[in-house]
C-alpha cells in the first residue's frame, strides 16, 4: 500500500522540490548539505544570528521589552528557506511542515528540555485565511515537534480574532500596530510554561503579541520556536 501511495504521491525534497527517488528519504543528498542550522553567536533573548561574538543581544532585544522569555530559530532566513516555506504555506506542501517540525525537535531538544515546557501552542491563522489555505503551517510544525518530544499540542487555546494584513508587506512599526489585540485566548492556563511555534521570526511582533495574550490567560512563561529567523545585526 505504501509503495502504491509513493507512486501516486511521490515525496518532494523540501529544499529543491524535486522528487526523491528513495523511499523513506525526506531530503535529497545534495540539499542535505545546504540546509544548515544557525551556528555562531546568537541573541540571548530571541536567538537571532549576530555578527559580533561579544554582543549579547540583538538591536531589537536590547532596545525594547518582550513578553516572551526566550526563543530559538533553527535556520537562518535565507532565499533557500524563503522558497521552501512559501511552498509549505501556499502550495499545499503540508509534508514540509512535518519535516521541519521533526528537524526542530532534533536541533532544539536540549533547549526545550531546559525550558521545562508543559504545552506547545501553534500561532493560529484567522478563520478566513485557514478556509482559503486549508491548513495552518504552524500547526503542522507543532504537531510533528510535539510528537517527537512527547509534549501535548493545544491548537484551540489561542485564536486569531482579527484577519490582519500580511506581515511581510509591512515595516517594523506597522507590524506591531497590525497585531494589536489580534489574538484572544479560548481558555485559561493554571500556570505552566508554553512553547509558541511558528514558521518565521522577523521583527518578532507576532510571537510577542501571542505571548502577551498567553500570559494574560495564565501562563507562567512563554518561549518560542521558529524554523527560520532573520539576522540580528
Amino acid at each position: 500500500m505504501n509503495t502504491f501511495l509513493d507512486i501516486l504521491y511521490p515525496r518532494h525534497c523540501p529544499v529543491c522540490h524535486n522528487i526523491i527517488g528513495f523511499r523513506g528519504q525526506k531530503i535529497c543528498d545534495s540539499c542535505r548539505e545546504k540546509l544548515q542550522p544557525v551556528t555562531g553567536p546568537r541573541c540571548y533573548k530571541c536567538s537571532r544570528p549576530l555578527s559580533d561574538p561579544g554582543q549579547e543581544y540583538c538591536r531589537d532585544c536590547s532596545s525594547r521589552r518582550h513578553f516572551f522569555e526566550q526563543g530559538i530559530g533553527i535556520f537562518p532566513y535565507s532565499t533557500l528557506l524563503q522558497e521552501s516555506l512559501y511552498k509549505l504555506k501556499y502550495e499545499k506542501r503540508q509534508e514540509y511542515g512535518t519535516f521541519y517540525g521533526e528537524l526542530g525537535a532534533l536541533w532544539a531538544k536540549e533547549q526545550i528540555s531546559r525550558w521545562k515546557i508543559d504545552i506547545i501552542v501553534p500561532v493560529p491563522l484567522h478563520r478566513k485565511r485557514l478556509e482559503k489555505r486549508g491548513y495552518n503551517q504552524a500547526e503542522l510544525i507543532a504537531e510533528a515537534l510535539g510528537k517527537r518530544l512527547a509534549l501535548p499540542v493545544d491548537k484551540k487555546l489561542l485564536k486569531r480574532k482579527v484577519n490582519t494584513r500580511p506581515q511581510k508587506d509591512l515595516g517594523p512599526a506597522e507590524r506591531k500596530a497590525n497585531l494589536n489585540n489580534a489574538f484572544i485566548s479560548k481558555g485559561r492556563l493554571e500556570g505552566g510554561n508554553v512553547l509558541l511555534v511558528d514558521d518565521i521570526y522577523t521583527t518578532g511582533a507576532t510571537v510577542d503579541e501571542a505571548a502577551r495574550i498567553l500570559k494574560k490567560a495564565g501562563a507562567d512563561r512563554v518561549y518560542f520556536l521558529v524554523i527560520a529567523i532573520g539576522s540580528g545585526a
